[in-house]
């Protein structure tokens, strides 16, 4: 399993609830782009319309030789998922203050795919309970490496 991208922010700004899964259609150039690794989604979202899942704000840089075929870096791509996994999904959005975030883009077996996590968003003092213990870990290991 080979990681494309990585959302490091959502793990810092959301709670993750739940993990999924999500296959995502894409058109020629923008694999071949993805097998550079040129994809950004720090600054995306899924969302749930008509009883489909789509990604928004996900950049797929252009693939440089692809000329008339690059479509737009920024387009609304679908995201695949079983239609069981999208009502549940979309029962516990209804929910206040819960999203719908990607965490990675990976390939596995041949096939890219989106982690996506249902999540709640973390309050100013919860952000920095995680930094505290964040320091006192890097401070052990400091220790640890000094004693030895």
């Amino acid at each position: 399993m080979k990681i494309l991208s990585n959302n490091k922010k959502a793990y810092f700004d959301y709670f993750i609830i739940d993990k999924y899964e999500a296959g995502i259609e894409l058109k020629g150039t923008e694999v071949k782009s993805l097998y550079l690794s040129n994809c950004s989604i720090k600054e995306s979202l899924c969302r749930i319309v008509g009883g489909e899942c789509f990604i928004y704000g996900m950049n797929i840089s252009p693939y440089e030789k692809g000329n008339i075929f690059n479509v737009d870096s920024l387009r609304i791509r679908k995201l695949l998922l079983h239609k069981s996994e999208i009502l549940k999904i979309n029962e516990k959005l209804k929910l206040k203050g819960y999203t719908l975030i990607p965490l990675q883009v990976y390939y596995k077996n041949g096939k890219v795919k989106v982690e996506i996590g249902l999540c709640k968003g973390k309050k100013l003092y919860d952000k920095r309970e995680d930094i505290k213990k964040k320091d006192m870990k890097r401070d052990a290991e400091i220790n640890i490496r000094k004693n030895y």
